[in-house]
């Protein structure tokens, strides 16, 4: 089978002149199906230029990016949108919710835009399943940080995506709230089958997941895997 995401010696340069930086250095790394990936790394290390990359919202130098078995390579930024829209979700630290619009349009519009029916339906019914029922018509400056948060997860679920991309989602909550969101995350994960990338400063938070990647200086220092579980048969006595 495939991988959900497939990246081939993978270079990026953002800047131009002097303050030019090689961001990513032959980065190359296959994510399986329906795991998850924590990423961790120190400031400045390129894990959330990596994630970018991963949802199609930064373009490589050279390399190759697949999702789905999708070129990248190959794909205008309208056909690259199209893709993304229907295939990604992404979940920011801060939020990005427009303000003038309820948790019931945040979640809603996107999916007017991308012509699915019953926007508001399908809206409705992701807020409910992030805990938001109560919150459908309040306005993002009404609501918890940690309520935000679930409106832009469910955002980014809506479209029913195979892979679901994290940049330190908990970032701006506080420690209780910011749990409550990583198993809601988690749990979303393993319920739909989606591939999840979770870039996040906490170790802690990372291990949790099957695969861990520590970058720094724009290269995968390390990669770890959960060991498999392995379930003891009974014999008969």
């Amino acid at each position: 089978m495939q991988p959900a995401i497939s990246l081939k010696n993978i270079h990026l340069t953002l800047g131009e002149g002097a303050s030019q930086v090689h961001v990513l250095r032959g980065i190359s790394l296959d994510v399986p199906n329906a795991k998850s990936v924590g990423v961790v790394g120190p400031s400045g290390s390129g894990k959330s230029t990596l994630l970018m990359v991963m949802a199609g919202l930064e373009r490589v130098d050279s390399g190759k990016v697949e999702l789905v078995g999708e070129d990248f390579s190959k794909l205008n930024e309208d056909d690259l949108a199209a893709f993304r829209g229907k295939n990604i979700g992404i979940v920011f630290q801060s939020f990005h919710l427009i303000p003038n619009m309820t948790a019931l349009e945040n979640v809603a519009v996107p999916l007017e835009l991308a012509g699915v029916e019953d926007a508001f339906a399908k809206a409705e019914t992701e807020l409910r399943a992030v805990g938001l029922g109560e919150r459908l018509t309040h306005y993002p400056t009404q609501m918890s940080g940690g309520e935000q948060q679930r409106v832009a997860m469910a955002r980014a679920l809506a479209p029913d995506p195979k892979i679901l991309v994290a940049d330190e989602p908990t970032g701006n909550l506080d420690e209780d709230t910011g749990t409550q969101i990583t198993e809601l995350l988690f749990s979303k994960q393993r319920e739909r089958g989606m591939t999840l990338v979770l870039v996040t400063h906490d170790p802690s938070l990372a291990a949790q997941c099957d695969i861990t990647l520590r970058v720094r200086a724009g290269e995968i220092e390390q990669q770890t895997e959960k060991p498999i579980k392995k379930t003891r048969r009974k014999t008969a006595a």
